[in-house]
C-alpha cells in the first residue's frame, strides 16, 4: 500500500476535483459517512458523541459525522473551535446544514469543564480539529483541549490524523491527540507509521471515498512493506535444483570474544534458504569455534594480536569471492580497527560480488568518507545501520527525523539503506522510501541486527536484487519476531528465538505467495 505525505494528499484531492470532476463537497460528505460508519463499529453500544471542530476541512469532515450522529439518534455535541462566520467553502455549508438538523453547537471555550461530565456519561470524542495540513505547533485553546482530552483518557477516534502528528513526519508538533482509533481516507499517511505519530494513531482504519485508483495507485514515492508488497518476492524453489542454485555466502564476521554475531548471522542466513555459507574469521577464531559449526564452511584469515582480522585477509577474501561467493556480508562482530578500517574499504572498492554491510562494517565506514566510499563501490550496497549508527554515518549528534535521515543517505550515497528501528525503513537513491510492518519490542535484543544481515544477504545469494532483498529480509525478520514472541513473550525473546522462528515465518510468507 501506497503511503502519503500531506501534499501528495493535496495533490490527489485536487486533481480529483478539477481533472475527475468528484467536488470537495461530495468527497467531504462521503468522508464524513465512512468515518461514521467505522465510529459505530468501534464504539457500537455508546450514545454520546463529543465532536471537536477545528477551523479547516478537517472540521467540515467532523461537522457530517456529527450531522450523521445526530440523524441516526445518537446524542451529539459539538464544540467549535471557530467562531463560525470564520469558515468557509464547504465547512460552512456543513455547519450551516447542521444548525438546520438542530444539533447541539456549543463554543470551545466551556469544553473543559464540560469534559468531566461527559466522561461520567461514556462520551466518544471525535477528534476533527486538524487534518494533515498542520504545520505548525499547537497552542492556547487546541492545546488546552487536547491536553484535557488525553488527562481524562477520554475515548477519542481521530478523522484523518491524531490532531498535532505531523503527518510527513510522525513528529508531534506542541501536543497531539491520543487516539483510539483514526480514520482515514484514500491512503494512510506517513505520520500515521513513524513514531512517536504512530504511538498516537491507535488502530488505522483506510476508508475508500471514491478518490480514482489510477490516482492512488501511482501516488507517492512511500510504501508499507506488507504482505501485498513482498508476496511476489519469495525466492522460487524450483524441483529440480540444488545447493549451487541457492547461491553462497560469504560472511566476514567474528573476532576474538565475538563469535557470537557471526554464528547468529550465518544461523539465519542458512535458515533463509541460502545453498552454502562460508565464514571467514581470524584463523584462531575459528579453532575455538569448529565445535558450534555444523552446516557452515570456514575460511581462516589472518589476524591482529588482538584476535581481529588484519587488511592483509582482503587477498583472500577477493580470490574466494571470485571463485565461489554471490554475496558478501562483513560486520557482525569484527571489531573496529584501522586493519578493519582498511579491510572494509578495500572490499568495497574491489568486491566483484553485492555487499550487506553491518555492525562494525558500518562503524568502520563512518570513520572514512562513507558517501564517497559507496559512491566509488565496485558493487550494489545494502547497508544496515540502528539509529546511533546512521548519525555517525551523516556526522550529526542525534536523529530526528528518521525519514529525512534514511532518504538523504540513501541519495547522497546510491546504497539501498535500511534504517533498522520502530519502524525499520529502507530507501534507495531514486527517493523512494518502504516502512516495515512487522515487528515488536521483544525484537530490541543483542544479536537481532545479526540475524537481520544474515537473512538479507541469503536472499541476495538466491539472486533477489539489493532491494528486494532488504524488503524481504525486513519483512520476513518481524515476522519471525512476531511469531517468536507469541511463543516466548516480548521480555523473554532472544535472537535466537528469531531464528528459531524463521520456519513458521518463511511457511506463512508462502501462504501469502501461492494466493
Amino acid at each position: 500500500m501506497r503511503v502519503l505525505t500531506a501534499s501528495e494528499m493535496q495533490a490527489i484531492d485536487r486533481e480529483t476535483a478539477e481533472v475527475y470532476g468528484l467536488s470537495s463537497r461530495l468527497l467531504m460528505e462521503r468522508a464524513g459517512v465512512a468515518a461514521t460508519n467505522r465510529i459505530l463499529s468501534w464504539y457500537p453500544d455508546s450514545q454520546v458523541f463529543v465532536v471537536l471542530c477545528g477551523p479547516g476541512n478537517n472540521g467540515g469532515d467532523g461537522l457530517v459525522v456529527a450531522r450523521e450522529l445526530k440523524n441516526r439518534g445518537y446524542s451529539t455535541i459539538v464544540y467549535l473551535f471557530v467562531n463560525h462566520n470564520r469558515l468557509r467553502g464547504d465547512a460552512l455549508l456543513n455547519y450551516q446544514i447542521l444548525e438546520r438538523y438542530g444539533a447541539q453547537i456549543k463554543d470551545a471555550v466551556g469544553l473543559t469543564e464540560d469534559l468531566p461530565v461527559l466522561k461520567l456519561h461514556n462520551a466518544v470524542v471525535i477528534d476533527a480539529l486538524f487534518g494533515t495540513g498542520l504545520t505548525r505547533d499547537i497552542e492556547g485553546a487546541y492545546a488546552e483541549a487536547i491536553d484535557s482530552v488525553n488527562r481524562l483518557n477520554m475515548p477519542v477516534v481521530s478523522i484523518d490524523i491524531p490532531s498535532g502528528v505531523c503527518s510527513d513526519t510522525g513528529r508531534i508538533l506542541g501536543t497531539a491527540i491520543k487516539a483510539d482509533y483514526t480514520v482515514t481516507f484514500g491512503l494512510p499517511k506517513i505520520g500515521h507509521f513513524i513514531h512517536p505519530g504512530a504511538a498516537y494513531t491507535g488502530k488505522l482504519s483506510v476508508q475508500d471515498i471514491g478518490f480514482p485508483k489510477v490516482l492512488t495507485k501511482r501516488a507517492g514515492r512511500a510504501q508499507l512493506i506488507d504482505h501485498d508488497l513482498i508476496s511476489g518476492m519469495v525466492p522460487l524453489r524450483p524441483q529440480v535444483s540444488n545447493k549451487h542454485d541457492y547461491g553462497h555466502v560469504l560472511l566476514v564476521a567474528g573476532s576474538r570474544g565475538k563469535t557470537g554475531a557471526a554464528l547468529m548471522a550465518a544461523k539465519a542466513a542458512l535458515r533463509t534458504g541460502c545453498g552454502l555459507l562460508t565464514i571467514a574469521m581470524p584463523a584462531s577464531v575459528l579453532e575455538s569455534l569448529q565445535c558450534s559449526v555444523l552446516e557452515e564452511m570456514t575460511l581462516p584469515l589472518t589476524e591482529d594480536s588482538n584476535g581481529m582480522v588484519t587488511r592483509n585477509a582482503l587477498e583472500d577474501i577477493l580470490d574466494f569471492a571470485n571463485k565461489r561467493a554471490t554475496v558478501i556480508a562483513i560486520g557482525p562482530g569484527l571489531g573496529l580497527s584501522d586493519d578493519v578500517v582498511d579491510l572494509t574499504q578495500g572490499l568495497l572498492k574491489t568486491s566483484p560480488v553485492p555487499l550487506v554491510v553491518d555492525a562494525d562494517g558500518i562503524n568502520a565506514l563512518s570513520k572514512t568518507d562513507p558517501v564517497k566510499a559507496l559512491n566509488e563501490a565496485s558493487c550494489k550496497v545494502v547497508i544496515t545501520p540502528h539509529e546511533g549508527e546512521m548519525a555517525r554515518l551523516m556526522r550529526s549528534e542525534k536523529m530526528f527525523d528518521r525519514v529525512k535521515a534514511a532518504r538523504e543517505f540513501a541519495s547522497a550515497s546510491g546504497a539501498v539503506t535500511l534504517l533498522k528501528g520502530v519502524p525499520t525503513l529502507v530507501a534507495i537513491k531514486e527517493g523512494n522510501l518502504f516502512i516495515n510492518t512487522t515487528g515488536n519490542p521483544g525484537m530490541a535484543t543483542g544479536g537481532s541486527g545479526d540475524v537481520l544481515t544474515g537473512i538479507i544477504a541469503s536472499l541476495i545469494g538466491q539472486r533477489l536484487s539489493p532491494l528486494d532483498a532488504a524488503l524481504l529480509g525486513a519483512y520476513i525478520h518481524g515476522l519471525a519476531g512476531d511469531i517468536a514472541a507469541t511463543e516466548r513473550g516480548l521480555h523473554s525473546l532472544i535472537a535466537s528465538d528469531i531464528i528459531n522462528a524463521l520456519p513458521k515465518a518463511f511457511i506463512e510468507v508462502c501462504k501469502i505467495h501461492k494466493a
